[in-house]
């Protein structure tokens, strides 16, 4: 079903211009294989008016993910992100948080309600193998920053109870900057952040919460102090949904070998994101030409992108395209580099694979979900067997959010 599915998108994909730009279709052992496989994206962001015509999952779009990519591409399951930009700590910064967690949300939801047959809600390893054996994709939900999640302990009980209830699986303590629960790996400047203080007294609260409704602590994005605190409270092993490797690549969003190992012995599993900044050294010509065009367009904040047309971003991302194509841009290669650093540290069980696509995620090679038999490829040619590709592409993930589910239920 998965290969018939595929078939049906790769041609509407590849006018696109984006599908199998590596890995051609009459390479049938490679494409076999990465047929064979459950494959699970750990984190894919999602734009303004998800789910409206304005962004239309079910359509090919600017959109790195979108339902006709992942076909195409192969990608059985993702975590759709409810991602809420890190705020100032007082109330109307919180009344902004949680607005934004609940748009996140209605745009997930409105995707699932008008594909009904295509993709549906997973809540559950079960649930994630069940869709992917009718032939259907699976969406599960993570949470990105956990600010809108309360003030106080009782809040927060009631709002993890909430997204447990909604079908949440996993929750990241932080996003760039300290919030009411601890310190993040990239403090604010503009806020007073000084070094990582660690979990806070309510942050321990969240991590309790967490664990008593089965929903996966994740430390990407959350400094080390507060990561190292939240895995010796944890009950259940932690995750990193979307990090690189810091001994690769210097870079406050990596995790350091100390990190790898304490995931390992923890039971967890760190996934490798495809983020070209954290991955390596971005040409200084293509950081020009980008802003350049951001100046030359209006979109110089992250906030007048989220406010720009649907028509404006999409020129947007044809520009960026080809700024990209321009210049030596990072690669799949260099991806891998991290994935390879991070098996050796770690082990072959506890090292997944993220995209962080339409979130700033993406490498020549594997830019969209599209793109995703590249990287069955390119691990192939590396020398991982099939067994391995298996676990680093959603097997590991599973295992976890078994043990984290029977944990709490325990």
């Amino acid at each position: 079903m998965k290969v018939f599915a595929r078939l049906l998108a790769t041609s509407a994909v590849a006018v696109a211009g984006s599908a199998f730009a590596q890995v051609p279709l009459t390479d049938t052992s490679v494409m076999s294989i990465h047929d064979d496989i459950l494959t699970l994206d750990t984190h894919i962001d999602i734009g303004a008016g998800y789910g409206t015509p304005a962004l239309d999952p079910s359509v090919l779009n600017r959109a790195q993910v979108n339902l006709p990519a992942m076909l195409s591409g192969g990608l059985d399951a993702g975590f759709f992100i409810v991602y809420t930009p890190q705020g100032d700590l007082t109330e109307e910064g919180h009344a902004a948080a949680v607005d934004a967690a609940e748009e996140k949300y209605r745009g997930i939801l409105r995707m699932l309600r008008a594909n009904k047959g295509t993709i549906g809600l997973a809540t559950s390893s079960d649930d994630v193998e069940a869709l992917n054996e009718k032939g259907m994709l699976a969406a599960l939900i993570g949470i990105e920053n956990s600010s809108p999640l309360g003030n106080t302990p009782e809040e927060v009980r009631q709002s993890v109870a909430m997204w447990d209830e909604r079908g949440a699986r996993y929750a990241s303590i932080t996003h760039f900057g300290h919030n009411q629960f601890g310190g993040s790996s990239n403090p604010s400047l503009k806020r007073g952040d000084g070094e990582d203080p660690g979990l806070s007294d309510l942050g321990r609260v969240l991590v309790e919460a967490l664990n008593d409704h089965g929903i996966m602590v994740d430390i990407s994005h959350v400094g080390p102090k507060t990561a190292a605190e939240a895995m010796a409270l944890s009950r259940a092993p932690l995750i990193a949904s979307h990090s690189t490797v810091y001994k690769v690549y210097a870079n406050a969003r990596g995790l350091s070998d100390e990190q790898l190992v304490a995931i390992r012995d923890d039971g967890g599993v760190a996934h490798i994101t495809a983020f070209r900044s954290y991955l390596a050294a971005i040409d200084p010509k293509i950081t020009e030409a980008i802003d350049a065009l951001r100046e030359q367009m209006e979109l110089t904040t992250s906030a007048d992108r989220r406010a720009a047309s649907p028509e404006k971003l999409t020129e947007y991302s044809r520009e960026i395209t080809r700024i990209r194509k321009e210049f030596e841009d990072v690669t799949l290669e260099q991806f891998l580099d991290h994935v390879d650093h991070a098996v050796e540290v770690a082990g072959i069980d506890h090292v997944g694979l993220s995209g962080d696509f339409d979130g700033g995620g993406g490498v020549e090679g594997w830019d969209g979900a599209a793109d995703s038999p590249n990287v069955t490829a390119a691990l192939l040619t590396r020398g991982y067997s099939e067994e391995d590709l298996a676990k680093m592409w959603g097997g590991n993930l599973l295992r976890v959010m078994r043990d984290v589910q029977a944990e709490a239920k325990s």
